[in-house]
């Protein structure tokens, strides 16, 4: 709820990453226009890897503070707010930036590799969750019989966010039981 105060924001209304992120200080950045990056690398993130990766940040600041995040265009808007969201909570948590690494395989190359902080991603994720679909708004939506798809679109997320927040809420059985109730024909 601290995030969606901070952007001034009603219960009900959808959140929009974009204007929060400058307030976390970053700076969302196209991947067209990253100079230097290979064609042949672009190439590969756009293409083959396209569904291996969301987004990032970079671990190292500009000169004036901000970060930079770059997001995978390939994404629609539903994902690309829910990663944004995530890296504006790992900001907002304060946590440590993690970190890529070339390491060798053995002479045949070299791969890379990341520190993972499971509990870090979790948590960005959980609180990015809640503040694009908060919970006074979910609530009020399951009593009036909303579908998942009607509040994802509403909220401009995607129906399997809206599910996980629906689950964690612990708000998924009356969800299940009043979806089932306006399946049911009336005589």
């Amino acid at each position: 709820m601290g995030l969606r105060d901070f952007a001034r924001l009603r219960h009900d209304a959808p959140l929009n990453p974009f204007d929060l992120a400058r307030f976390a200080n970053l700076l969302v950045v196209d991947i067209e226009r990253i100079k230097g990056l290979s064609s042949q690398s672009r190439a590969l993130l756009l293409g083959a890897a396209s569904e291996e990766w969301s987004g990032g940040a970079c671990s190292k600041p500009l000169p004036d503070g901000r970060r930079i995040v770059v997001l995978n265009p390939n994404h629609g808007p539903a994902r690309t707010n829910a990663t944004l969201m995530e890296e504006i909570c790992h900001v907002f948590l304060g946590h440590k930036p993690n970190r890529l690494a070339l390491i060798s395989d053995g002479g045949r190359g070299q791969t890379l590799a990341r520190d993972y902080r499971k509990l870090d991603e979790e948590a960005a994720y959980a609180i990015g969750a809640a503040a694009l679909v908060p919970f006074v708004a979910l609530r009020r939506a399951v009593l009036e019989g909303k579908s998942a798809a009607d509040l994802a679109r509403r909220f401009r997320v995607s129906r399997d966010l809206i599910e996980y927040r629906l689950k964690v809420t612990r708000l998924w059985p009356s969800y299940k039981s009043a979806q089932l109730e306006q399946s049911v024909p009336t005589a």
